[in-house]
């Protein structure tokens, strides 16, 4: 593997993500919003380079019982809910199973949110552009579903960035969004991971910390 081609953390990886979304910066329609946990620091490094408010944009996969990997919906912030009628139909899933996912989803969603933002509302995002951050993309499914989710809101554009991704995924998700930006797309990709020298787990206390600090930056007027 090429030294050259590993980052040292997420907050350095961030500032490298910033440079090639500086057509971004200084507008006042910008939101980021990064994945929890691993897409905060990343998403902090952002914010502040793009002077722009920064949030979580959480989301819940409603696995299928049994085979939770396989999503028949997906539930994010702002009450949104996205449900995938072919895998329900294919799968003859009851409406009650579905329910019974979703009800457990949204109440583990929202004791997140509580800890999260302490009582602050989400960002608006509707008619703004939306900058989805994450700290790298593998099958990329989550990002799907925040893609599927924060389109619900109506932004006015969804921009997805990341670090580094598999090659067909960042294909996959450029498809499917106004701008997608991949800093690598290494072969063999295998996980993300091993592109950080530093890939340690982020604390619901940074991304707390992380989240404060963007909100009373002088650089930052909130929206």
């Amino acid at each position: 593997m090429s030294n050259e081609m590993r980052f040292r953390d997420r907050a350095d990886v961030g500032r490298e993500l910033a440079e090639q979304l500086m057509g971004f910066a200084g507008r006042d329609d910008l939101v980021v919003l990064a994945l929890p946990r691993g897409g905060v620091p990343v998403g902090y490094e952002v914010a502040r380079a793009l002077r722009a408010p920064l949030d979580v944009f959480l989301v819940r996969k409603l696995g299928v019982p049994g085979y939770e990997e396989l999503a028949m919906g997906a539930i994010a912030s702002g009450g949104v809910t996205v449900i995938n009628e072919a895998v329900i139909r294919t799968l003859e899933i009851p409406p009650e199973t579905v329910e019974d996912v979703e009800v457990r989803e949204r109440a583990e969603l929202e004791r997140r949110e509580r800890a999260y933002r302490g009582g602050r509302e989400p960002l608006a995002v509707g008619g703004k552009t939306a900058i989805l951050v994450d700290d790298g993309l593998a099958t990329g499914s989550t990002m799907r579903a925040a893609i599927a989710a924060l389109k619900r809101l109506r932004p006015a554009q969804v921009v997805v960035a990341v670090p580094t991704s598999a090659v067909s995924t960042c294909e996959e998700i450029r498809g499917i969004v106004d701008a997608c930006v991949c800093c690598q797309t290494p072969e063999p990709f295998r996980a993300v991971g091993l592109w950080y020298d530093d890939f340690g787990q982020v604390s619901d206390e940074e991304v707390c910390d992380l989240l404060a600090r963007n909100e009373v930056s002088p650089a930052v007027a909130r929206r």
